[in-house]
């Protein structure tokens, strides 16, 4: 669920600058030498409310000098639209971003270091608090609320302001000249975009019942068939579901599904596989029994700590929890929900026979789910509780509950509470402690 149409501040004051500046051609200019530029790579990150582009790395001829670079020689546009607050009509208009770092590598990447080594591209970082270069975009609006998709065609602009010089051969001077200043000229992006993270999910699907489940996955690195691994099964929001356009979304509209691979979010060094499905809005049940049936056979495919196999969901994807939950509690060690809708008094009662933890978090203005549902799973989840003898000490340690006021939220999306939640990094380290009792 997470498309919103307010409009902010902060969008009405950005402007469309790109009048006076020679828009260069896509391919027209790849590699020609009046250019000297070869390629322009956006290069995105997912941050908390989503993915956006991070960095540019612009590609020459020759190893470039990175001592005659600097912040202003390159200057880049690109879009203020953000599909939680805009019309897609605002998709064109661009603004400027600010650079925060120019260095050279030899690949279209960043470095960790943001250090200058040895390469025929220069990566320009961008600053990722600017609400701007967001990527996700509406995609098509079967119902009253639309899907979303990664825009497979940024509108990323780059400008090369100073000249750029190649490596001096004795280490001195300058170096040869590899592309004169075109201070008037935009450039479009030439390549794909390199999406950190998110492209080393793998796709597959699960098919059952003439259902289809497309999903994404990420095993550790150095992933070991003999070991055990957590598993994370993020559930999406209502817009992120499959409407046969949009793989991959569920993986950039929001942190949710890449946290879980980052020690800055989590605040541990663990190794754990994410598993990551989208969901056809048929309802919680149909689509819960197709969750259940993906987990069994995934189980069996990979080295999962069945003690440990947890579920996060946003928005929507609580129905497939709850009905999840309630329809195998064995399977589950944990769940943490934002956002989302009531479990009903059933479905309380099943995840208390199984005692199963959970943290609720919802925002407290959210205008989509109102703060209401929340509190009514909480009230029926102690009441369930208490039915079975647990005393209020106890049920605190099963349900924990958190409520955001506005203040909580960098983005005025209060129905985003997974934003707080995420940016709360020992509610992440809560649900990973959790372990099932041995049978």
């Amino acid at each position: 669920m997470q498309i919103g149409r307010r409009a902010t501040a902060t969008a009405s004051a950005l402007v469309l600058i790109t009048s006076g500046l020679t828009f260069g051609g896509q391919s027209g200019e790849r590699g020609t030498p009046d250019a000297g530029i070869l390629s322009i790579t956006p290069i995105t990150t997912v941050y908390t409310y989503g993915q956006k582009v991070s960095a540019v790395a612009v590609e020459y001829g020759e190893t470039v000098n990175p001592r005659e670079l600097d912040t202003s020689t390159f200057s880049v546009q690109d879009t203020l639209y953000n599909f939680r607050f805009n019309p897609i009509e605002d998709l064109p208009k661009l603004t400027s971003r600010k650079v925060t770092g120019t260095y050279t590598n030899n690949a279209a990447i960043p470095r960790s270091d943001h250090r200058s080594v040895p390469g025929r591209y220069v990566i320009v970082e961008l600053d990722p608090e600017q609400n701007a270069g967001w990527t996700v975009i509406t995609s098509k609006c079967p119902t009253f609320l639309c899907t979303v998709k990664v825009n497979p065609d940024p509108p990323t602009r780059v400008v090369q302001r100073k000249n750029v010089y190649g490596r001096p051969p004795l280490g001195i001077g300058k170096g040869p000249l590899l592309a004169e200043a075109t201070p008037d000229t935009s450039r479009e992006v030439t390549d794909k975009a390199v999406n950190l993270l998110v492209d080393e999910f793998r796709y597959a699907s699960y098919l059952s019942g003439g259902m289809v489940l497309p999903y994404h996955y990420h095993l550790p690195k150095n992933y070991d068939p003999a070991r055990k691994y957590p598993l994370m099964v993020v559930l999406p929001g209502h817009g992120m579901g499959w409407d046969g356009d949009n793989l991959t979304v569920q993986l950039a509209a929001d942190i949710p599904a890449t946290a879980w691979l980052q020690p800055k979010w989590t605040g541990g060094t663990e190794d754990v596989i994410v598993l990551a499905p989208q969901h056809q809005r048929v309802g919680g049940p149909a689509e819960a029994d197709l969750l259940v049936k993906l987990l069994d056979q995934f189980l069996e495919d990979f080295a999962v700590d069945k003690r440990r196999l947890y579920a996060t969901t946003v928005s929507y994807g609580s129905q497939l929890l709850w009905n999840a939950f309630a329809k195998r509690p064995d399977l589950f060690a944990g769940g943490l929900v934002t956002g989302g809708f009531a479990a009903d008094t059933e479905q309380a009662a099943a995840i208390a026979a199984a005692e199963i933890p959970l943290w609720i978090t919802h925002g407290v203005h959210d205008h989509l789910l109102n703060i209401n549902l929340a509190r009514t799973t909480r009230t029926l989840l102690q009441n369930a509780y208490t039915e079975r003898g647990k005393t209020p000490q106890q049920i605190e340690t099963l349900v924990r509950y958190t409520e955001y006021e506005d203040a909580a939220f960098s983005l005025p999306d209060y129905h985003a509470a997974y934003g707080p939640t995420y940016e709360d990094s020992s509610i992440l380290r809560w649900l990973l402690s959790q372990t099932k009792p041995q049978a």
